[in-house]
């Protein structure tokens, strides 16, 4: 068991860090706003770490130190939580099919300061950053517990008031803004939350990858995590979190399916290639078949034998 942790470990951690970008994507789908803006705060905390840790804070031989760590991740959080109330304001005023190319604009606005600014390194990006632990496994340490609190806080939302106005602007905001909910405040909160977590995990991938550039922020990404949240379910938190399990495991699977030996050589090069070909797929057969994701609040509810049945009248 040691020895399987420790060779998959970078798998392992990623598809962690993949479960917490489905999350951050799920928080604006919570109040019904379809916003791609989750890589562009990721990209935008992964740059945080990647300057402090190389350009501000002190260094040294050893392991980067935990506590510059948490620092980062709050330093991050908060500045993806003040630009995510300055992009939310007047992008959520816009629906569907808009406000989601509204954010691929505001991802690619970064991503484009992030090629020609000469403190994030241009195309080349930031290298040698320091990193906190000695292996890949020890990152669960921060990884694990981050997503544990994420779904803690996730499942009492879903409980409390604000939850509760989230979801009812998801499912009718006119009756939801008749009601007296403030769809606007509303919306922009759940976007802000969803900014505030992807700037955190940002951080912790920095480090975690050693190195940080443009690429970790892309238009391609934006689709990646929409599909996870998707055929993983947008109805329950647990939904994101299998699909970004799921869409950060397939790649290495595949990976793992071409290495086989006696395979073609097409077959093996199609099935190296062929990621993005079965996401669009996958997109397709999850929509027709599975219209409400993998994972449905109904999964998690008792079955309908105990429940009184209705009371007939006889006219």
């Amino acid at each position: 068991m040691v020895s399987f942790l420790n060779d998959y470990a970078p798998l392992i951690v990623s598809m962690v860090l993949g479960a917490l970008m489905g999350l951050s994507l799920y928080l604006p789908l919570m109040a019904g706003q379809l916003s791609l803006a989750s890589p562009g705060f990721y990209a935008l905390g992964g740059y945080v770490a990647a300057i402090l840790s190389t350009k501000v804070f002190p260094s040294n031989d050893g392991l980067f130190p935990l506590h510059w760590l948490l620092l980062e991740m709050i330093i991050a959080g908060v500045i993806s939580g003040i630009l995510g109330v300055a992009v939310g304001i007047p992008a959520l005023r816009l629906r569907g099919i808009y406000l989601a190319i509204a954010t691929i604009a505001f991802v690619e606005i970064l991503r484009v300061l992030s090629l020609n600014l000469e403190i994030t390194g241009g195309a080349v990006g930031i290298f040698a950053i320091p990193q906190p632990f000695s292996t890949p496994l020890e990152y669960l340490w921060i990884a694990l517990p981050l997503l544990g609190i994420s779904m803690a806080l996730l499942y009492r939302l879903e409980r409390i008031r604000v939850g509760r106005a989230l979801i009812a602007i998801r499912e009718d905001e006119l009756a939801a803004d008749a009601m007296g909910i403030n769809p606007t405040y509303y919306k922009v909160l759940a976007f802000t939350l969803g900014a505030i977590l992807a700037g955190v995990v940002g951080v912790v991938s920095a480090h975690f990858l050693n190195t940080w550039n443009a690429r970790q922020g892309t238009f391609d990404a934006s689709i990646i995590y929409l599909t996870s949240v998707l055929i993983g379910g947008t109805k329950t938190f647990w939904g994101p979190v299998l699909g970004g399990m799921t869409f950060t495991a397939l790649p290495e699977i595949l990976r793992s399916l071409a290495d086989i030996s006696g395979l073609p050589s097409w077959l093996s090069q199609f099935l190296r290639e062929a990621r993005l070909i079965i996401f669009g797929s996958l997109i397709i057969v999850g929509t027709i078949f599975f219209p409400q994701g993998l994972i449905t609040p109904a999964l998690f509810q008792r079955g309908n034998r105990h429940q009184k049945q209705p009371v007939k009248i006889q006219p």
